[in-house]
Order: C-alpha cells, then sequence, then structure tokens
C-alpha cells in the first residue's frame, strides 16, 4: 500500500464507524411503540420472532433484484405485518419513518470523530455503505464528499460495480482510494475484487478468516490514523 499515491478514503458505516446492534434494537422498538398505539392487532405477530422470520425469508426470495434497498425491503415487511393481522395498510410509510428516523440514532465509536477530523485534511472522505443511515442525520455529513448507498447505486458490497462506482463518482484510480471496513466479505474482498486497497477494522481482535491473505488490520480508527502516517514517513 503506496500512501503517496493514495488520494481518498471510503468508510464503511455500520460497525465499522458505530455499533448496529444497539441502533436496530432502538429502532425496533420504536416500531414497535408505533404498531401498538396505531394498529394493535399487529403487534403479536411483529413481536413473535418465528414468523418475522419467516416473512423476512419470504421477502428475501420475492424480491431478489431489490435486496440492496434495505428501506424497501423493511417497508415490505410492514406492509405484511400489518395485512396479516388485517390492518389498514395506509400507515406503511409513517411506521417506516419512525423506523428509520431511530435508526439514525448511532452513538459512534470514541475513536471515530478524532480520526475524521485528522483524515479530512489530507484525503477525500466518502460513505460506503449497503446500509441505509443518512451521513447527514446521523452528524457526519460534513466529513464527507460522497455518500455511496446500496440503494442509491443498486448493488450491494461486495459487488465490485458499486466498488466501480465509487471510483468513477471520485473520478481516481483503484490504487488511488483506500476502503475502510469492518466486514471480510463486504469490505475486504469487495475492495479487493476491483483491485483497491483496504484496511480492515477489527475491533474484537479476531482471527482472519477469509480467503487469501490476511489484509492490513487495525482495531480502531486511531490505528488508522497512526498506520497512515507510519507509512507516510516510510514509502
Amino acid at each position: 500500500m503506496n500512501i503517496q499515491k493514495i488520494r481518498a478514503l471510503s468508510f464503511d458505516l455500520d460497525d465499522t464507524l458505530w455499533p448496529i446492534g444497539p441502533t436496530l434494537i432502538k429502532a425496533e422498538a420504536a416500531l414497535v411503540t408505533w404498531f401498538s398505539a396505531h394498529t394493535p392487532k399487529a403487534l403479536p405477530i411483529y413481536q413473535d420472532r418465528a414468523v418475522v422470520s419467516a416473512l423476512r425469508s419470504d421477502l428475501m426470495l420475492r424480491f431478489k433484484d431489490r435486496l440492496h434497498d434495505l428501506s424497501a425491503i423493511r417497508r415490505e415487511l410492514i406492509r405484511e405485518v400489518l395485512e396479516r393481522a388485517g390492518e389498514p395498510t395506509v400507515g406503511v410509510d409513517h411506521a417506516f419513518e419512525v423506523f428509520f428516523q431511530a435508526r439514525q440514532s448511532v452513538q459512534m465509536y470514541p475513536d471515530v470523530l478524532p480520526a475524521l477530523n485528522t483524515l479530512r485534511q489530507r484525503f477525500q472522505l466518502v460513505a460506503l455503505s449497503n446500509g441505509n443511515a443518512d451521513v447527514e442525520q446521523v452528524g457526519l455529513g460534513a466529513y464527507f464528499s460522497h455518500a455511496i448507498s446500496a440503494q442509491e447505486v443498486g448493488f450491494s458490497k461486495p459487488d465490485p460495480r458499486i466498488f466501480q462506482h465509487t471510483l468513477q463518482r471520485l473520478n481516481l484510480a483503484p490504487h488511488e482510494v483506500l476502503h475502510i471496513g469492518d466486514d471480510v466479505h463486504t469490505d475486504i474482498h469487495g475492495a479487493r475484487g476491483v483491485e483497491m486497497p483496504c484496511v480492515w477494522v477489527n475491533r474484537e481482535g479476531h482471527a482472519w478468516s477469509g480467503s487469501g491473505e490476511s489484509p492490513q488490520s487495525v482495531k480502531d480508527l486511531g490505528e488508522l490514523v497512526r498506520l497512515l502516517e507510519k507509512k507516510d514517513k516510510s514509502d
């Protein structure tokens, strides 16, 4: 990895900049509250994990061409629950908006903002995510020149097309963009598929489980900053 040639950094969001688990718990709780207040007959159906799991699996089969659009899948899941309960479906958009707004309430890892503040002084920063977080709403809009999502592009990581779209948007070559993410399959193998350099954010210290050589890894973004500064001096 030649840092001298890198001009931009692309960042995964969920579980790279914040833990997604607590965020989704809050969003699910907000949706449960909505069902309870507006469509109470749907509440026991939505709270039945087996039923919701089966509905979600069925949706994944029926909407194979829309799996990149998590917002669309969530809307359809809400619609299915309401229909099964015999409740009117006119509230689908309202229910989804309740979930979506709660989903934007994230608690960033403590290393994130200091690192982004440092890195944006030298590199162009880009958000590149399969999820439906809105960088403006989570409070990171000022850090990223572009926010590229699977929903927007029509392809999810590790599909090479979403990485190629990012490169085209930036008008940069693969070796000029460093991708940073936590997921072995979607982030590391995805970036490698288009010959982009990458760094694995391995906060839990997991052993490398992917194919090929273990990538450069960091435990947090503070270590990423130090890595880039160190390599810059050594290149």
